[in-house]
């Protein structure tokens, strides 16, 4: 009988965009939608903005199988959290630190996970002090597949990461931006990574939270049926060439 094979490994490369910055108005989360099977787009409606609570949301960059199943393992967490402490909500420091715990539990295990875990806790929303500000304090976190854990006011993860971040920080004034600029500049930097990335592209989503309302989706849109978008695409190869 002939001897038999196991099927080679299959290596697919990985590539995206996504980013979330802090502001006055409150939290940024942008992200492209497309998910690549090494040379091929497996889908260019990939939803990469997944709600962990109303007001914490997790961005998926790596393993879209792994980055979605440890998302909505830990939005269960949450959930269970509100019925069990009679509604209060999981803190974001919490929420990172659960799926930073079960990352580096399983680092062994070939994952591929780069999330952002971002959000406001609800200390103070029930009080009658007006004062306190800790609900109104963003927390943006970063975590991966080796467990790492990381607290900053401003991340970009993925292929694209760093032309995104190289419009992010021609900003200066980026905290005191109104929502309408935060919202502009989240666009602009995801789209100028889908021109220069390969691995990145279909819509830019791009989510707002605030401490009083949650998150909400702002804005949407799609790349290649966007003239404004070739035309501007044009222009610059013109002047380029």
């Amino acid at each position: 009988m002939p001897s038999q094979r196991s099927p080679p490994p299959l290596e697919f490369a990985h590539g995206t965009t996504t980013l979330s910055f802090a502001f006055q108005g409150g939290i940024i989360a942008a992200v492209d939608s497309r998910a690549s099977l090494g040379s091929f787009v497996g889908s260019k409606t990939t939803q990469k903005v997944l709600p962990v609570s109303s007001h914490i949301l997790g961005t998926m960059a790596g393993g879209a199988a792994d980055c979605q199943h440890w998302i909505r393992a830990l939005k269960k967490e949450a959930l269970l959290h509100e019925l069990t402490e009679d509604g209060r909500r999981m803190s974001v420091a919490r929420a990172s630190r659960i799926l930073a715990n079960h990352l580096y539990a399983l680092r062994g295990y070939d994952l591929s996970v780069g999330t952002m875990i971002m959000g406001y806790d609800d200390h103070g929303i029930n009080s009658k002090d007006d004062h306190d500000t800790r609900s109104s304090t963003p927390y943006i976190y970063y975590a991966d597949n080796t467990g790492l854990r990381i607290q900053g006011d401003i991340f970009a993860v993925g292929s694209g990461s760093t032309f995104a971040l190289g419009i992010l920080d021609t900003e200066e004034n980026r905290y005191n931006l109104s929502v309408d600029e935060a919202v502009a500049l989240g666009i602009k930097a995801i789209r100028h990574a889908t021109f220069r990335d390969a691995y990145s592209g279909g819509y830019i989503n791009v989510f707002l939270i605030t401490p009083k309302d949650g998150w909400r989706k702002v804005y949407t849109e799609d790349i290649a049926r966007n003239p404004e978008i070739w035309k501007a695409l044009q222009t610059e190869i013109n002047e380029n060439s």
